[in-house]
């Protein structure tokens, strides 16, 4: 049985990972990561193949000009994030769930690109100024890095209407559930709690 996808997008500190990583621990729904190409080295205890498929910017390159991937971006001269078509369908083909964990431009290339097959969640902040103060209480970025990442929010909120469905984390535990529930419903699973 073939595999869906789950597309979840979100400004940075709107609580997207954390959300995914309490998804990943249902094993009802049968939920892999994609695993995306990246063109910078690899950091700390990560290995090629499982976090990332580290190739240099020139691969990189190259794989683009062959149209290897669903979606990328070069986020920084030279440092790009991708995710390969192959990879993917592999994962679908092995009948998991994959789990897209990106940007709003990539989530938004994704749903295109796979339709009805795919159900994309947009994780919004209940609101800019909640946001700037996640950010500031994570306590790992310079001012300069949060106003940026302000800004970068404000403009990656446009993007919401452009998603399946839209789960504001006002309340973390009510968002899990809420995103749950979504996805059980998309895979056609019954619900659990």
């Amino acid at each position: 049985m073939k595999g869906k996808l789950i597309i979840v997008s979100a400004p940075s500190g709107s609580g997207k990972s954390t959300i995914i990583s309490w998804l990943m621990k249902h094993p009802e729904l049968r939920l892999a990561f994609s695993i995306s190409c990246t063109s910078r080295p690899p950091r700390g205890s990560e290995r090629n193949g499982v976090e990332y498929f580290f190739l240099t910017p020139d691969e990189f390159r190259r794989r683009i000009e062959a149209d290897e991937f669903l979606e990328y971006e070069e986020v920084y001269e030279g440092r790009f994030y991708g995710t390969l078509k192959s990879q993917v369908e592999h994962q679908l083909s092995q009948g998991q769930n994959v789990v897209f964990d990106v940007d709003v431009k990539g989530g938004c290339s994704l749903k295109k690109y796979f339709g009805d097959r795919a159900l994309s969640i947009f994780i919004q902040p209940p609101s800019v100024e909640e946001l700037r103060r996640r950010l500031e209480n994570r306590g790992t970025d310079s001012p300069e890095v949060i106003a940026d990442r302000v800004a970068k929010a404000e403009y990656e909120l446009t993007f919401a209407p452009m998603f399946d469905r839209v789960v504001v984390n006002d309340d973390l535990e009510t968002a899990q559930q809420e995103a749950l529930g979504l996805v059980s419903r998309f895979l056609e699973i019954e619900e659990v709690e």
